[in-house]
């Protein structure tokens, strides 16, 4: 098969065009029941199979009518009725007015701003990743029913492993372990497109909304030293293709059940994931491809097929969309109190104390009279959003938050801008902090240092932010609060070893209610429970190519690897980790101190076995669950080999290191490099399993598990 037929076969394609959208107040859509001439048409009779319909819909265009469909921004076909279709929407923490398919000129003019995804994911709990899913795709079907959207796919979730810290656009994906990664990818998807959170309610193929999960596959590079995604060639080894990088995308398909799927813009060894933009390029060449017999008309009849399958699922060739499924949602469900309290139960949950030396949060209500917040991010509502976000319901920034809670609250930027470089305010920033009890700097990058086409060259603060940070905390009172505002990671061990600054907050982009959710959180309204997804490395590791995609280190040459599960150097902050206010104990003591029932299902039968309960808990036990653990050998006790392929090694498996992982203080593999883990905090439960000789999936899908 050609480059250009294996193209037409991609649903989905990133491309770059402009579209004016109008305002309307019905919605667009096909096979209307008043209009008698539909009656005669196959592909209106809903009643029949979707393969029947989109058969003899196709079966009625002309070769140009063909070719016109096969862009983004598709025409419509008047003599049969069919609407123009836009296929680019963005919804990737939100309902987004990026892409040219939604716009908000109308009784619509919002949508709720989750935070970006690489702080949702921080909080590792699957059903808080389904819930904001589920909330966005209501959000999306309520604007199209309003009229406000020529169409109903969405170009999310970003499952790409964040491989290197330096990426500008890691910060719109869930971090960089693969089966994270892969469980985000199957709780969005089904919630965005209406499937329960087990999976399987879409019996009748309805489509609330469509997901479309990009990038696919080995990206994560857009713009460093001159190399371009649009050049770079990702020379990515099988064994590397098998256990990160392609998990996601086959967790997303086969269990998320995607409708759409967008390829990278990179070659991976070699091979194009994207050869053409189809912008205009399709509608200008592919007849003469036809014509010269490069391309058939059957390659274009099955793209056809993918796009008007996907069209008729989502209920717009069915006649019209609010009086059927899903129809139901108007105005009324954007922006609702229920989604609103969702966004800051996402911030609150995903925000990670890093460091919090001598218990100096959280700060007294009653105490607390006068309050300095300072720097570039304190007061910047837009920061709070990250990238590809749409107008929010309503922000309030960190400075104005904190007022809320202390009334002689100040503020003074202390640079001009996240850069740093002019407009610094050293002095006065200083002056300011000797003033008050407590400072508390809210500091970092925004989209101006890293997003997409735009990779970061260093980890490192920006400008004179180091400056001004060491500076105020040298002149504060007390210990500060250092807030780091992000989506990749920053090396700030200096701030880890500075006695002054007491306290540092990552809150990645908080979305719109990150302002109050950081609030709640330093004035001990909420107990932070957040766990960094991703390594923090050092500065020094920006000696490493980024166009290197290895994944394992080679101490033979020196090379440290990616990712915890590979890493071998220095890290500023290590993957998982994370603080919270509450006391918890190092060791677990007594079986008795935990509640909990496991069965264990032997998948060669049909019914569960159930093993002992553990006693029930004793005075001071907070949590107890019934949890279910299914061992598939192939699954959970295979890997990938230097080709690629998943395999049980022969011989006997000594299950010592994987037992040793079931406790909550869980031990390092000095080995694999992987570090010694601590599960028990105020919001996780703490499970002793006693006599398990089976494995399961990695513990953490404990977490996933999110027993609160």
């Amino acid at each position: 098969m050609n480059l250009l037929s294996f193209f037409l076969l991609t649903v989905f394609i990133h491309i770059n065009v402009h579209f004016i959208s109008v305002s309307s107040t019905k919605p667009p859509f096909a096979c209307d029941s008043s209009d008698p001439s539909t009656k005669s048409y196959t592909f209106c009779k809903t009643t029949l199979p979707l393969s029947v319909r989109v058969k003899d819909l196709i079966s009625r265009l002309t070769l140009d009518e063909k070719i016109s469909q096969l862009v983004n921004t598709a025409p419509g076909i008047p003599r049969l009725g069919i609407p123009s279709y836009q296929w680019w929407s963005e919804s990737l923490h939100g309902v987004s007015g990026q892409g040219p398919g939604i716009h908000f000129q109308g009784p619509i003019y919002s949508a709720t701003s989750f935070p970006q995804v690489i702080l949702t994911a921080s909080s590792f709990d699957a059903h808080l990743w389904y819930r904001i899913g589920q909330a966005i795709g209501i959000e999306a079907r309520a604007v199209y029913n309003a009229g406000q959207a020529t169409g109903m796919t969405f170009w999310a979730p970003n499952i790409n492993i964040f491989r290197d810290p330096r990426w500008g656009r890691g910060q719109e994906t869930p971090g960089e372990d693969p089966m994270v990664t892969s469980k985000y990818s199957v709780s969005y998807v089904r919630g965005i497109q209406g499937d329960s959170f087990e999976g399987g309610k879409l019996r009748g193929g309805h489509l609330q909304a469509s997901a479309c999960c990009k990038h696919f596959t080995a990206y994560d590079l857009d713009s460093w030293n001159g190399t371009t995604r649009y050049v770079f060639n990702a020379q990515v080894t099988l064994q590397d293709l098998a256990d990160t990088y392609q998990p996601p995308f086959r967790s997303c398909i086969t269990e998320g059940k995607a409708s759409g799927i967008m390829c990278s813009y990179n070659r991976v060894n070699g091979v194009p994931s994207m050869d053409v933009n189809c912008g205009s390029y399709l509608q200008e060449h592919t007849k003469s491809a036809v014509q010269q017999k490069k391309v058939s008309e059957t390659d274009i009849n099955r793209a056809l097929s993918n796009l008007f399958t996907t069209r008729m699922r989502l209920g717009l060739l069915n006649g019209n969309p609010t009086q059927q499924p899903f129809g139901k949602f108007g105005p009324n469900n954007v922006c609702s109190k229920a989604h609103q309290g969702l966004a800051l139960e996402a911030a609150l949950d995903g925000i990670v104390l890093l460091t919090n030396k001598a218990k100096l949060l959280p700060l007294s209500k009653t105490k607390t009279k006068t309050i300095a917040v300072i720097g570039p991010n304190a007061n910047v509502a837009k920061t709070l959003q990250g990238n590809y976000f749409g107008p929010p319901c309503k922000t309030i920034t960190p400075f104005e938050a904190l007022k809320g809670y202390v009334r002689d609250t100040f503020y003074h930027p202390g640079c001009g801008s996240v850069a740093c470089n002019s407009s610094v305010s050293i002095d006065q920033a200083v002056k300011l902090a000797k003033s008050v009890d407590n400072v508390i700097m809210v500091m970092g990058l925004d989209q101006t240092e890293e997003q997409e086409e735009l990779d970061r060259i260093d980890l490192l603060l920006p400008g004179q932010q180091r400056a001004l940070i060491t500076s105020v905390a040298k002149a504060a009172k007390r210990p500060i609060v250092l807030v780091i505002l992000s989506g990749g990671p920053v090396d700030i061990a200096f701030a880890k070893r500075d006695r002054k600054i007491g306290s540092i907050i990552w809150a990645g982009y908080p979305g719109e209610a990150g302002g109050a959710a950081l609030a709640q959180i330093i004035l001990g309204d909420h107990n932070p429970g957040g766990r960094l997804p991703i390594t923090w490395y050092p500065q020094e590791f920006t000696k490493i190519p980024m166009t290197d995609m290895r994944m394992r280190a080679n101490p033979a040459t020196g090379y440290p690897g990616r990712t915890y599960r590979f890493y071998k150097g220095r890290k500023v902050f290590k993957f998982g980790h994370g603080l919270s206010y509450s006391k918890y104990r190092r060791n677990v003591r007594k079986a008795s101190c935990f509640a909990f029932h496991k069965t264990i299902r032997d998948p060669t039968r049909k019914s569960s076995e159930a093993v002992d309960r553990v006693p029930k808990c004793e005075t001071g036990c907070r949590r107890k669950a019934d949890l279910e653990f299914t061992l598939s050998p192939c699954e959970h006790l295979s890997r990938a080999n230097n080709d690629g392929l998943m395999v049980m090694e022969e011989g006997s498996h000594f299950l010592y290191e994987k037992i040793s992982q079931l406790v909550n203080t869980a031990p390092g593999i000095p080995r694999l490099g992987i570090p010694s883990y601590q599960w028990w905090s105020d919001h996780y439960m703490v499970f002793l399993v006693k006599d398990l000789v089976f494995i399961f999936k990695d513990p953490f899908i404990l977490l996933l598990a999110s027993l609160k």
